[in-house]
């Protein structure tokens, strides 16, 4: 066996480590001796020399090594066309030069060097690009935002390999038409058996792009229920991520929560799992699942995350912002880590730094409501309305006029009392798309509380009870009845949320608020009594004496009136 295939032989083995040491030595010799090695096995020699550079993570060497191993090829080329007759034929110069190509761009993602990455790739001419050159080639297209060249790429991939999904993804988030797209994938797959499920997990998606979410939770309900595709975790991921951007938080965290119990190695949507997790502030929740994800790995940006939401709930501010840049270290594409920066930086009142993070999500993803949300605090509390209303328009005009981005242009228009019943006018439009929606409602309640319209709150409230009994709710409604000196309502109201949430701030200040008042009264009618006790025993002393005398079966009957009295007041009965 020669030392070229011993080479091989530790390639094939996958002793990277063992290959680095090998591979180097017999480099130094060759370049001592030019004659050592063919100019084909130098290459081979090179590639092989590369490759374990980047199996063992020297991502920078690799792609220096696999330039020079170009190099050699283009030089033994040129050497062989002049040579006609000692010439090798191009099926033994392996690996290929597109697929040396293809790893240096590997090389320069692992090195976050986009713009080489999407260079060398783009060397490769058309015809010679494969489906992955394709692929990588399309997504690097999407990043920077040439759209038309990324759809080109993904058309690409699709005819060479129909059932391409995430390819299909791309092109349906980069706006081609779904029949487009599935007709590009239906052909390509005609006469297989078992997949009647693919029309409708494109259309699917195709609902989700176009942020019809009522139907894309019906589609995928129905490939978990009703198809071989039941407890599937990407239909199951899709069905939660619908629910969440419905902003159906209670059912997208038991589809999360059912995913985590099927496969509790998956890390993929646990991000977004722990910021629900988060909006309920479940600390001990986020605090298991984030043990939980570590023991899977901790160079993905998903367990800091999750951590980093506990740290939040708990209020260790610091810790929480360090999470989140740890994530975002891992993966810079890591919108869950900004979202989570940003919001923890505005916790702590760091309010120019929180927008520049909410900005960036905005550019990243444009369709995530949290960025909208959390400007548009950042600039109410600096007190810049302008361009609070700027941003909430924005997001109505991105994401559609949906209950949520009604209600946050509704929040900035009832910071102005002059724009407080257009504020209550947009609330009523989003209620009459989804009525039950509990922002709208509690933010309509406050603005009927300033408006004192406490009968229409009320009114409000108790048929919004009906259907959903919430603590927040009963706590509003308790405000509203004692607004109305219906104080004994209110107390029922007020225990009723302490029942449901005994930390319930609000409540327990409500309670108190009525036995302050509740103490006071009696405090002003025992005055009362006092004052009409000293009214009546004036009149009686003060009383002329010749009325008295002649009134004394009147006076005998106020005398036993003072003294019923007080034998009621006395402590003793």
């Amino acid at each position: 066996m020669t030392l070229i295939e011993q080479v091989k032989e530790l390639h094939a083995e996958g002793l990277y480590s063992n290959l680095k040491i090998l591979a180097s030595m017999l480099l130094t010799m060759s370049d001592h001796s030019t004659d050592m090695f063919p100019p084909m096995c130098k290459y081979q020699l090179q590639a092989y020399f590369a490759d374990s550079l980047y199996e063992t993570l020297e991502y920078k060497r690799a792609e220096a090594m696999y330039r020079k191993a170009l190099q050699q090829r283009k030089a033994a080329s040129k050497n062989n066309r002049a040579k006609t007759s000692s010439s090798t034929p191009p099926q033994q110069w392996q690996p290929s030069e597109v697929d040396l190509k293809y790893r240096i761009y590997q090389c320069h993602m692992h090195l976050k060097e986009n713009r080489d990455a999407m260079s060398i790739l783009e060397s490769v001419p058309a015809k010679q690009r494969t489906a992955k050159v394709n692929m990588a080639l399309g997504k690097l297209y999407q990043k920077a935002g040439m759209e038309r060249s990324a759809v080109s790429c993904f058309k690409e991939v699709l005819r060479q390999c129909p059932l391409s999904l995430e390819a299909i993804l791309c092109l349906l988030a980069l706006g081609v038409k779904v029949a487009e797209v599935a007709g590009m994938t239906m052909a390509g797959v005609q006469g297989l058996q078992n997949s009647e499920w693919l029309s409708s997990w494109i259309k699917g998606h195709a609902y989700i792009t176009t942020k019809d979410y009522s139907r894309a939770i019906n589609t995928f309900n129905t490939l978990d229920k009703k198809t071989l595709l039941r407890d599937n975790l990407e239909v199951l991921g899709a069905l939660g991520d619908s629910f969440y951007k419905a902003n159906d938080y209670k059912n997208a965290v038991a589809k999360f929560e059912r995913i985590h119990m099927l496969d509790p190695y998956l890390l993929k949507g646990m991000d977004l799992y722990a910021s629900l997790l988060a909006k309920e502030n479940k600390a001990d929740e986020l605090q298991q699942l984030g043990t939980a994800l570590f023991q899977v790995s901790d160079r993905q940006p998903e367990p800091w995350i999750t951590l980093g939401y506990h740290c939040a709930c708990v209020k260790r501010h610091t810790r929480a912002i360090y999470f989140a840049a740890k994530a975002y270290q891992l993966n810079q594409e890591s919108v869950q880590a900004l979202l989570l920066k940003g919001s923890t930086l505005q916790q702590i009142e760091k309010t120019q730094e929180a927008i520049l993070h909410y900005r960036e999500v905005m550019r990243m993803v444009p369709d995530r409501l949290e960025s909208y949300e959390g400007l548009v605090e950042c600039y109410l509390s600096n007190g810049r309305n302008r361009e609070a209303v700027s941003v909430a328009l924005n997001a109505c005009k991105t994401l559609g006029y949906t209950p949520s981005t009604l209600t946050l242009y509704a929040s900035v228009l009832m910071e102005d009392p002059v724009s407080q019943d257009k504020a209550k006018s947009t609330l009523d439009r989003a209620l009459s798309i989804k009525p039950d929606y509990l922002k709208a409602v509690t933010m309509k309640v406050k603005i009927l509380q300033i408006k004192q319209k406490y009968e229409e709150a009320i009114e409000l409230l108790r048929s919004q009870l009906v259907n959903q009994s919430l603590c927040v709710l009963h706590q509003l409604l308790g405000d509203c009845l004692s607004a109305v000196s219906d104080y004994q309502e209110a107390l029922d109201q007020y225990s009723i949320a302490l029942s449901i949430d005994p930390t319930d701030q609000k409540s327990l200040e409500g309670l108190q608020r009525i036995e302050k008042n509740g103490n006071n009264l009696e405090a002003n009618q025992d005055e009362d009594v006092d004052a009409m006790e000293d009214e009546e025993e004036a009149e009686l002393l003060g009383s002329d004496a010749e009325a008295q005398w002649s009134d004394q079966e009147q006076i005998a009957d106020r005398v036993k009136r003072l003294l019923v009295r007080d034998v009621l007041r006395s402590p003793t009965v």
